[in-house]
């Protein structure tokens, strides 16, 4: 089975579209939540996601979104495209975002999860081996947790005794810089991890629609059982165009200038 992973797309269809047309071959999609929020077409991208697969795991920007939750805990600019958001959705897309569900799910069996934060709380973010270490429960039999959230592709690992830090190698890690015309992107890369018998893992995908992990380019992953890898994925995509986008539904102009610096 190869489990393609999506996260925080953020209402950001060019890279959905680029993404999808990336994609190596899959049985399936999880997606690990943050389908909405920041971006200028949640609509289309809900209805693009929803083509994908059933497996979806509810992000903090859906389920405020949605009205499920108040937006004080989030920043100004945040703020701002909730807002936004919840006034353009469709009343059936609300309602579809409304009855996603929170994480843990468990898509393929008690040994893999998906969660949007972390398996101990959907809100938190797992960006330290610090905030890690709880969330690599050795109680459970649970050896494989993918998570979003941060934004950050990547994860961590233990083996029972030691703790690491796991990064993607990418030939290519740096944003346009340009305000109006950022340089021609670079070509798609990926890196491979093999999972190695009895270690556990948290791993993220990366976003879709906003990384910021200093790396402009759409982040995806996937999962292939039969062969115990994960495979971290860059792609281009039409960044002026998500820019224009979210500049033309008057949003703040930091959701565009953050998607050219990978911020």
């Amino acid at each position: 089975m190869r489990a393609l992973l999506l996260s925080d797309i953020h209402a950001n269809l060019e890279a959905l579209e680029a993404v999808m047309a990336a994609a190596p071959p899959h049985d399936v999609v999880w997606n690990l939540g943050d389908v909405v929020g920041y971006g200028a077409n949640p609509n289309e991208v809900i209805e693009e996601a929803r083509k994908l697969g059933r497996v979806f795991v509810r992000g903090n920007h859906d389920r405020v979104c949605a009205g499920l939750d108040g937006i004080e805990e989030f920043n100004p600019v945040a703020q701002r495209a909730a807002r936004w958001t919840e006034c353009v959705l469709t009343p059936e897309h609300r309602e579809w975002l409304r009855h996603l569900a929170p994480g843990p799910i468990a898509p393929d069996g008690p040994f893999v999860r998906c969660v949007h934060g972390s398996p101990l709380d959907e809100d938190d973010y797992l960006l330290t081996l610090r905030d890690a270490f709880p969330a690599l429960d050795t109680s459970t039999d649970v050896r494989l947790t993918f998570f979003g959230h941060t934004h950050v592709q990547g994860g961590f690992a233990t083996n029972g005794d030691d703790w690491f830090r796991l990064v993607p190698d990418f030939g290519h890690h740096r944003a346009p810089r340009h305000p109006q015309a950022p340089p021609a992107p670079p070509e798609p890369e990926q890196f491979e991890l093999e999972l190695r018998e009895g270690a556990r893992y948290l791993l993220n995908p990366g976003s879709v629609g906003q990384p910021r992990d200093g790396d402009w380019r759409a982040a995806f992953a996937l999962y292939d059982d039969a062969r115990m890898t994960v495979t971290w994925y860059r792609v281009p995509y039409d960044l002026r165009e998500a820019q224009e986008r979210i500049l033309c539904a008057g949003l703040p102009d930091r959701l565009a200038s953050r998607l050219r610096d990978g911020r």
